[in-house]
């Protein structure tokens, strides 16, 4: 239960600091810098567990398109978009519009997987579009020039996601697919080299300042390469559908950040959409929280 909530509030922080950064310094030199140091540390934590006889090599010769195509719509695009948008989105608004990936997951895996569609998952996605609608149509700054297109794109970001979800599944079913974490890490250099020619192309409009060193490390280290490590023990732990619990509860810290930091306001739209939104997600992913127990002992 704490690692979740840990995780939740990781993933919820880090639209925090994506608002910070990159208004500063672009899309593309933010997302550069995220996925490459995030890539470092994953390279640092895979050292060290193979010291340990623990870790399993990339065996980039085999997988290196796999890992171009997860690094380039896991990583790469979703987060290029989510930080475009951060130039107009509050950070409430954003941390609630990427909660949604679970619901576009259901419907990719509908439309490509051959999942069914039942009345409980279309209700869902009803819902689901009413609580957005709600959120946008009530947030003062999504009534600015362009918020529209930076909604459109956190949207994006969210079906990229869920693509990249259908097919790391599709792939994971052969016998020589990647472990969980050479996926992770893989994905992170993937994502690197798919984004720095546009780092190249458009470079950071304003100098940097040492809050805004802060933000890029945090979103890189801890809301990246942590959070990846932390996702994949809580699939072991406790398996997909429980933590997906992060997902329902990264909104709030989401709101909490935005509220504490940045001074954004917490209207009666924020709470309802949210809710409703969270609400949606739950009904078309059939989200029912399940923790694993230990056995019993004789102790017990």
């Amino acid at each position: 239960m704490l690692r979740l909530v840990v995780l939740a509030a990781i993933l919820g922080s880090s639209s925090l600091f994506m608002r910070i950064a990159a208004p500063v310094l672009g899309a593309p030199v933010l997302i550069e810098y995220r996925v490459a140091i995030a890539a470092l540390f994953l390279a640092l934590v895979a050292w060290t567990y193979r010291l340990r006889g623990a870790a399993r090599p990339l065996a980039l010769r085999r997988h290196w398109k796999h890992y171009l195509i997860i690094g380039a719509f896991n990583s790469a695009l979703p987060f290029l978009l989510v930080a475009f948008a951060a130039h107009t989105l509050s950070a409430s608004l954003l941390s609630v519009l990427n909660a949604t990936a679970p619901m576009w997951g259901a419907l990719v895996g509908a439309v490509w997987g051959g999942q069914k569609v039942t009345k409980e998952i279309g209700f869902g996605l009803l819902v689901g579009v009413g609580g957005v609608a709600l959120l946008v149509g009530f947030d003062s700054m999504a009534q600015e020039p362009g918020a529209g297109l930076a909604v459109a794109a956190t949207v994006a970001a969210t079906l990229s996601y869920a693509l990249a979800t259908q097919y790391v599944n599709s792939v994971q079913e052969k016998e020589d697919a990647p472990a969980p974490f050479a996926n992770a890490h893989g994905s992170m250099w993937g994502a690197a080299l798919v984004v720095l020619p546009l780092a190249i192309l458009f470079p950071a409009p304003q100098e940097t300042t040492p809050g805004i060193v802060g933000a890029v490390l945090a979103l890189a280290i801890v809301c990246t390469g942590v959070a990846y490590l932390i996702y994949f023990r809580l699939l072991d732990d406790v398996g997909a559908t429980s933590t997906l619990t992060a997902t329902f509860l990264s909104p709030v810290f989401g709101i909490l950040c935005g509220a504490l930091f940045l001074d954004e306001p917490v209207g009666w739209h924020t709470v309802a959409g949210s809710a409703i939104v969270l609400l949606g997600t739950a009904l078309v992913t059939g989200f029912r929280p399940r923790i694993k127990r230990a056995p019993a002992t004789a102790a017990d």
